[in-house]
């Protein structure tokens, strides 16, 4: 099975994605990265804009599920039980087990999937490989000197999205 490292979107963050069009075209499972692509690495507990986001969704049929590849069992169990969503963390991402797995629990088809996450060696290479719609988003922070050198080497892959997105 092909896949690519080209995301399907290129957007600034989770609260510019267009969640009615997403709905319209079938979509009814989002399956997120939690740090740095909802919210920075340090932040524990949902904010306002987060819980409107995800009402947003809820509104439009649209199910939040966090895939996240943080080992801390404590930030993930609660961050998603004060938020009201499921999640698998440990998700071993680029692998497809958990993106299988969370299909699978929400009784949802890959046609009916979309994953919104900000890495393209875990997010998008996991989503893809798994057959999904991948939306990246830029990462939240990048103060961390390993996280900015990776995000500048997926600068290349990152321009080659958007210009597919604008053909």
């Amino acid at each position: 099975m092909g896949f690519s490292l080209l995301p399907d979107r290129v957007i600034g963050s989770i609260f510019n994605l267009n969640v009615k069009a997403l709905a319209e075209g079938g979509v009814r499972l989002l399956l997120a990265d939690l740090d740095n692509t909802i919210v920075p690495y340090s932040v524990s507990e949902p904010t306002e804009q987060v819980f409107s986001w995800v009402n947003r969704l809820d509104q439009n049929g649209i199910r939040l599920f966090i895939i996240s590849n943080n080992r801390s069992k404590t930030r993930i169990k609660q961050y998603c039980a004060r938020l009201g969503v499921p999640y698998v963390d440990h998700a071993g991402k680029p692998g497809t087990r958990s993106f299988l797995r969370a299909m699978e629990q929400m009784h949802v088809s890959p046609r009916q999937t979309a994953v919104i996450g900000d890495q393209i060696f875990t997010d998008v290479l996991g989503a893809k490989r798994a057959g999904l719609f991948v939306i990246l988003v830029r990462p939240i922070d990048l103060s961390h000197p390993l996280r900015a050198l990776r995000y500048q080497m997926e600068r290349p892959v990152i321009a080659a999205a958007k210009r597919k997105m604008n053909r």
